[in-house]
C-alpha cells in the first residue's frame, strides 16, 4: 500500500508526534508498505531525502504562525491512504483539502487538543476549532485517538465515534537489560535518579517537578531541548538545586534508552490537554522503570495507579515528592512496578500489536 503520512514537524526536530510518526513509518516499511512523509523544511534539513526506509519530502514554509508551520504550497503524491496528524494543525487542514480534491482515503490521528496559555489563546483555539479544525474532522474518513479517556474529555470528539488506538514504542530497543552506566558516568551519577525526558515546554510541568526536588533525596536528571530551558535552569540557581538538578540538553534519539537505564524513577508532571497519551512513560515502563505521571485525561489510563506507577494531582509540587519519595525508598515496589510496566508495554503498547491496528483502519477507509 502506498501510505502518505503528514505531519507539521518531523525527524530530526524533537517532541512527542514526531519521535510516534517516525517510529509508525518505520513499522510500516518493516511491514512493506511504501511510505512517504511529507512536513516542513527546517535548517538543516533537505527537501528530499531517504531516512530509514521513509521517503522524506519537506516542503518550504510560508510563515509560521504561534509556533505553527503554515504550508498551503504542500504537494503529496498519489497515495491509497493519506494519514495526517494534528496538532499542530495546519497541515492537517491543508492534508484535508488535498484528500477531498483528489478522493483519497483521509485518516486523521487527533493526538490532542490544541492549547494556548492564555485568554486570548483560547479565544485563538477555539475559533480554530470552528472554522479549520471543524473543516479538516469533518472531512475525516476516520479519526484515530490514543485513549477512551481523552476521547470522552474533548469536546472535538464528542461528534464522532474515533477509534482508539494507543501509542506505541520500540521493545527492542527500550528494554530493562540496557546498561545506563555511561550515563551516569557521563554526569557523575551516584545514588537516586529521578529522570524526565520530553520538551522543555510549559505544559510538562517541570516547574513543579524542579521545586519537589527540594524535598527529595535524589538527582534529578532533565532531558531534551525546549525554549524553558534558560527560565528552568534559572529557576534550579535561584532554588539552590544547581547541585541536584541537571540538564543534558538534545540527545541522540539512539542513547535515549541508555538515560532510561540510568534512573530509578521516570517522572511527566504534565499539566495540560496538550499531553494526551505521554510515549515517554511507555518508553519508560518499556525499560522497566516506575513512574510518577499526572492524574489528566489520557494520560492516566496508560497506567493503573498503583501497579505499574502512581498517579500524581497536576501542579502540586509537595505530592510530587512524596510519591517519588515512596518508590525511591522501597526498592522492592520499584522492582514490581517495573515489571508490570514491562509486561503490559509487552500486551499493550508494542508496535507489532499496534501497527496491525493501523492498518485495520487503512483497509477500511481504503474500502469504503
Amino acid at each position: 500500500m502506498k501510505i502518505a503520512q503528514v505531519t507539521p514537524y518531523f525527524h530530526p526536530h524533537v517532541g512527542g508526534v514526531e519521535s510516534y510518526v517516525l517510529s509508525l513509518s518505520k513499522a510500516l516499511v518493516k511491514k512493506g508498505h511504501d511510505v512517504a512523509v511529507y512536513t516542513t523544511l527546517l535548517p538543516n534539513t533537505e527537501e528530499n531525502e531517504k531516512i530509514e526506509g521513509i521517503n522524506v519530502k519537506r516542503t518550504k514554509t510560508l510563515f509560521t504562525l504561534l509556533k505553527t508551520p503554515v504550508t498551503p504550497s504542500m504537494k503529496i503524491s498519489d497515495c491509497d491512504v493519506l494519514h495526517a496528524h494534528s496538532p499542530p494543525p495546519f497541515h492537517s487542514y491543508f492534508a484535508a483539502r488535498i484528500c477531498k480534491k483528489n478522493k483519497t482515503p483521509f485518516v486523521l490521528t487527533y493526538h490532542c487538543d490544541p492549547e494556548l496559555p492564555s485568554f486570548f489563546g483560547r479565544i485563538i483555539t477555539g475559533t480554530y476549532m470552528r472554522t479549520f479544525g471543524w473543516y479538516t474532522l469533518k472531512n475525516a474518513d476516520r479519526i484515530i485517538v490514543s485513549t477512551k479517556t481523552y476521547a470522552a474529555t474533548s469536546r472535538a470528539m464528542w461528534n464522532y465515534e474515533p477509534a482508539v488506538i494507543p501509542s506505541a514504542v520500540d521493545v527492542k530497543e527500550f528494554n530493562p537489560g540496557v546498561d545506563g552506566s555511561d550515563v551516569r558516568k557521563k554526569y557523575n551519577l551516584d545514588g537516586n535518579i529521578v529522570l524526565f525526558v520530553g520538551r522543555l515546554t510549559w505544559h510538562k510541568g517541570l516547574e513543579y517537578l524542579i521545586r519537589s526536588a527540594k524535598n527529595v533525596d535524589a538527582k534529578y536528571l532533565i532531558v531534551g531541548p525546549g525554549e524553558m530551558r534558560h527560565k528552568l535552569m534559572d529557576d534550579v540557581k535561584r532554588l539552590g538545586l544547581s547541585d541536584k538538578v541537571i540538564f543534558s540538553g538534545k540527545i541522540p534519539g539512539n542513547d535515549l534508552p541508555k538515560y532510561y537505564a540510568a534512573s530509578d524513577v521516570f517522572v511527566l508532571p504534565s499539566v495540560a490537554r496538550l499531553e494526551a497519551f505521554g510515549l515517554v512513560i511507555a518508553e519508560a515502563m518499556a525499560s522497566g522503570k516506575p513512574v510518577v505521571v499526572s492524574d489528566i485525561p489520557g494520560v492516566r489510563e496508560v497506567i493503573t495507579d498503583g501497579v505499574e506507577g502512581l498517579l500524581v494531582p497536576p501542579m502540586d509540587e509537595k505530592a510530587l515528592s512524596e510519591k517519588i519519595s515512596i518508590l525511591l525508598s522501597n526498592p522492592e515496589m520499584r522492582k514490581r512496578m517495573g515489571e508490570s510496566g514491562r509486561k503490559k508495554v509487552e500486551e499493550k503498547f508494542s508496535w507489532d500489536r499496534v501497527i496491525e491496528k493501523i492498518e485495520e483502519v487503512y483497509e477500511q477507509v481504503v474500502r469504503s
